[in-house]
């Protein structure tokens, strides 16, 4: 399973924790801002006292208010943006870099980039190949918070003598006699509390989410009363990855696995061969456009078989599933919670979430119960766990072993 990193991986990732700093941009003096309008939600960052913080940078708006909130509440701020893809990427390449410096100019304050162009390569891109070649469809935002901007950025920020990291996700934290608790945040349409189930109490303690109350519009109100130098204009913001473009994943996991790229076979759950693909990692379960067959009505990706080579589909119905196997459980408070309870469970990100009961193997994956079948419920996804709005944790979505669903390795050819 990608999930599980060896100790090759965090040498990497402590080899560049020591690397020296890139040379600072933007100015050392930190001036005072204007103070934060009334008519604006009040962060839950002023319970700090005034503290050095290192702010997760993008490039983008929500980072950018992030930056200018906590200044304007007397922080020391020090902005740092990761460089990690070296062309064609949404976020986090050169130009993105180059916008955040020029709001750190703004502000007053200093800004380091972080070139991890290498670790984010080994740490997201090649798991995301794999899992495509694996028949999976792959959750990449979640381990790349988990070791990326939860990882490498807190790294560099202790380095710097930081307290804390803010960042821009629209999430809601709160310390507990027993505890640093997760839930989502106000804004229902950004919450991200989704792809951060995987962070420890370690990392939640440093971490802080001043746009937790937020919505996106009053973001954009309080970047132009601030007059930053980023777009703040209204429009429809993509979900799809960073470094995937239009055309797709499949062209993506072409360049770096070329063999992937084979004509097979695509049949119903009977075994009757109806079609053919040219490639399993140009399908994921619950897909209906592209499999290019009639029938009497739609067909959808039921399964994909990486050995084979073989995509099988069914009808709506035989596509439902009324629960899922969970790998590589982790929770929030270190512990698992009662598994006598019913949970709200989400099975992706934009999946408004189901009541579901799980139990734990010995080995310790979890078998989930449904209470109503669900569609589409693809290995390689995340399975997110929730008591009302609080975050408890999750896993892998995946599937027992089986004769569609074998344990090895998928073979190249």
């Amino acid at each position: 399973m990608f999930t599980a990193f060896g100790v090759r991986r965090w040498a990497a990732l402590w080899m560049m924790a020591r690397r020296p700093l890139d040379t600072p941009t933007g100015t050392a003096h930190i001036r005072r801002s204007m103070e934060v309008q009334s008519s604006h939600p009040k962060p839950s960052s002023t319970h700090l006292p005034p503290s050095r913080i290192a702010i997760g940078m993008s490039g983008g708006l929500d980072s950018s208010v992030v930056a200018a909130l906590l200044h304007a509440q007397g922080h020391e701020c020090i902005g740092l943006t990761l460089h990690l893809f070296k062309e064609g990427s949404r976020c986090c390449s050169l130009e993105d870099v180059q916008r955040a410096q020029r709001v750190c100019e703004h502000l007053g304050i200093r800004h380091y980039t972080l070139n991890a162009v290498d670790f984010f390569e080994e740490t997201i891109i090649q798991p995301f190949v794999d899992e495509y070649a694996r028949g999976r469809t792959p959750s990449p935002c979640v381990l790349c918070n988990q070791y990326i901007k939860f990882g490498i950025l807190h790294t560099r920020a202790q380095q710097l003598g930081c307290s804390h990291v803010g960042t821009g996700h629209y999430v809601r934290l709160e310390q507990q006699a027993d505890g640093w608790h997760l839930y989502r945040g106000r804004d229902a349409k950004k919450d991200q509390s989704y792809f951060l189930h995987r962070l420890s109490q370690e990392q939640l303690e440093r971490s802080v989410f001043p746009l937790e109350g937020w919505s996106k519009d009053e973001v954009r109100a309080y970047a132009e009363t601030r007059q930053l130098p980023v777009s703040t204009e209204s429009k429809s913001e993509s979900q799809d990855l960073c470094f995937i473009t239009t055309a797709g994943p499949a062209p993506f996991v072409e360049k770096y696995r070329p063999a992937i790229k084979r004509a097979g076979a695509i049949c119903t759950p009977d075994g009757r061969v109806r079609g053919t693909h040219e490639g399993i990692h140009r399908f994921t379960v619950g897909q209906r456009k592209g499999i290019g067959i009639a029938d009497t009505a739609p067909l959808y990706v039921k399964e994909i078989d990486p050995v084979t080579n073989t995509i099988f589909v069914d009808h709506r119905g035989g596509v439902q599933s009324d629960g899922c196997r969970v790998e590589d459980p982790h929770w929030i408070a270190g512990h698992p919670p009662a598994p006598d309870r019913t949970y709200s469970l989400r099975l992706r990100y934009r999946h408004a979430g189901i009541p579901a009961r799980f139990t734990m193997a010995e080995d310790g994956h979890l078998d989930v119960a449904f209470q109503d079948p669900q569609f589409a419920v693809a290995p390689g996804q995340a399975a997110v766990f929730y008591d009302g709005d609080e975050v408890l944790g999750g896993g892998w979505i995946s599937l027992p072993p089986s004769p569609l669903n074998p344990i090895e390795e998928p073979v190249e050819s």
